[in-house]
């Protein structure tokens, strides 16, 4: 089958958070991380399926929706998981927090590393936990953890340390070494490990590889809540279904008290879609990886050309480009672009000023027109 990525209906007027930004102004939204795709057509049908029921009551996870779950990480990362392993939730960030509210004291830590997608670094505050972030070192071909920093930096009260693999934002695929060295370090100062994993099935290079974090060995899955959602892939972040897979009974059972009175039931199409997109969806994500790699590989060539002071690293991962902007000197960034009629998220809420994240998970027209306007704006200053 072949799929329109080029014409997908328009989001004005549809309540979207990531169009209403800008809603009445000419600029082009590029900032938070949905895509502008239709779904999969399956998922589409299976959706139309649930509504024509008519009865949208309280709703439980099916066996069929375990059951596809499981399938599709044996299927698609070799990880045999019992189904009682699974605890669902309304998305990544909610279980964040969870994580962050379930291990460790009040007034102890939580150690990630920077830059990173916001929540990473407000959910440890939010759980009056102290935050200690330690910046991911470039090392001339990729960005990797600092461990002699992060070893300077962990305290006798840090608890846990949040991962996000692959990286949002810089796109990373770690590696099974480096995986392994991190778990080692958890293992080290007995911490326990939460690995965002939803953009596990957007990986951009055909020779790499996901490793799931419960997959390094049973030292480290022992002490790790892995979480992963169809959200990111699929494009279906509005139906709010996203689950932990923790392996070891205590932390699971951990976990789910701190859910208690705060996470109730997921929607009823959330469970639909993430069941569909399991079982029917893989050649539309199939085209969606072409289509994104062509869209990546079109973003490199532009900005070497005309973007001149803004360097992009490889992108391994993830429909997100994270720009190094320093050398332009601009005293917000993303102010500027904004001006100039393109929307991005700022580099700071990650833990990078002077960065900009770029979501080119949208047509190529609009890609192309939006980097007219970057190049407009920098020929301009």
């Amino acid at each position: 089958m072949t799929y329109n990525f080029d014409n997908p209906p328009g989001r004005h007027d549809t309540a979207s958070l990531k169009w209403e930004k800008y809603r009445k102004r000419d600029v082009i939204p590029l900032w938070v991380a949905d895509m502008d795709f239709v779904s999969a057509p399956e998922i589409v049908e299976a959706l139309h399926g649930r509504a024509s029921h008519g009865v949208f009551g309280y709703t439980v996870p099916g066996e069929e929706v375990r059951t596809s779950v499981v399938n599709y990480l044996g299927r698609q990362h070799n990880y045999v998981v019992d189904p009682r392993w699974i605890i669902w939730t309304p998305s990544v960030v909610p279980a964040l927090n969870l994580f962050c509210r379930a291990f460790g004291q009040p007034g102890g830590s939580v150690m990630t590393a920077t830059p990173v997608y916001a929540p990473f670094l407000t959910s440890p505050i939010y759980s009056r936990k102290k935050l200690i972030a330690v910046d991911l070192c470039w090392d001339g071909s990729r960005w990797t953890f600092d461990f002699e920093s992060m070893e300077k930096a962990i305290r006798p009260h840090t608890k846990s340390f949040i991962l996000c693999n692959p990286h949002n934002p810089v796109g990373r695929v770690f590696s099974r070494s480096e995986l392994r060295a991190l778990g080692e370090f958890c293992i080290r100062h007995d911490l326990i490990l939460c690995s965002d994993e939803i953009h596990s099935d957007l990986i951009l290079e055909s020779h790499l590889t996901h490793v799931p974090t419960n997959l390094l060995g049973p030292e480290i899955s022992r002490r790790t809540v892995m979480l992963m959602s169809p959200s990111k892939t699929y494009n279906l972040p509005g139906l709010c279904c996203a689950y932990a897979v923790i392996e070891n009974p205590e932390l699971r059972s951990t976990f789910q008290k701190a859910a208690r009175g705060i996470i109730t039931e997921i929607n009823a199409f959330g469970y639909v879609g993430c069941q569909s997109a399991y079982d029917r969806g893989e050649p539309w994500r199939q085209a969606l990886i072409q289509y994104l790699r062509s869209n990546r590989d079109y973003l490199y060539s532009f900005a070497a050309e005309k973007l001149p002071g803004i360097k992009l690293r490889p992108m391994e991962a993830t429909y997100l480009a994270w720009m190094d902007v320093r050398s332009l000197h601009l005293k917000n960034p993303a102010a500027f672009f904004e001006k100039h009629g393109v929307g991005l998220s700022d580099g700071a809420p990650f833990g990078s000023p002077g960065y900009l994240r770029l979501n080119f998970g949208c047509p190529r027209r609009r890609l192309q027109r939006a980097l007219e306007r970057m190049a407009s704006a920098l020929a301009s200053r």
